[in-house]
């Protein structure tokens, strides 16, 4: 044994992300499926979501379409990973000030308006496949202007985790 620790493990960013994408699999959605991960200044997972149903929609009733009129999409109806990491939390709202959420894709404006107001002052994302979207452009805005600050995850390589549940 060499007495040398393994140099192949996972940065604190790369665990939270991971944690994120692990909870997106919660999800029903059949087209997008998202996580968030929240963490206090010491590295401390203060709470997980993603998005879906609200509580009490019947997943089986729920309009999981992306297109067709307003009301027949999933897009009136589905609460975002963010609002349900936010509205999971069953602590101090004050332990969510200076937080960081780590998420699989960039939030919207409605959850950058969320996050603003629950006092989170940092987002890590993996994907801004909307970046030049209206809502993402209101996101940014909306950030920068409430000193939020965000930034895409910084990865030395691809990596793939695989977990066993044997």
């Amino acid at each position: 044994m060499s007495g040398k620790k393994r140099d192949d493990y996972l940065s604190w960013d790369e665990y939270f992300m991971a944690i994120a994408k692990l909870s997106s699999m919660r999800s029903k959605d059949p087209s997008t499926q998202v996580g968030a991960c929240i963490v206090s200044n010491d590295n401390r997972i203060l709470s997980i979501g993603y998005n879906g149903a609200p509580n009490g929609f019947n997943d089986d009733n729920f309009p999981w379409g992306r297109e067709g009129e307003n009301l027949d999409t999933k897009y009136p109806y589905v609460c975002h990973a963010e609002m349900n990491a936010i509205l999971n939390y069953r602590g101090s709202k004050k332990d969510l000030e200076n937080a960081k959420i780590y998420v699989d894709l960039f939030p919207c404006n409605e959850c950058a308006k969320i996050i603003i107001q629950s006092g989170i002052k940092e987002v890590v994302y993996l994907s801004d496949k909307y970046a030049n979207s209206d809502n993402n452009i209101a996101s940014r805005k909306l950030f920068d202007e409430c000193k939020v600050k965000y930034s895409k995850i910084k990865l030395k390589y691809k990596r793939e985790i695989k977990i066993e549940l044997d």
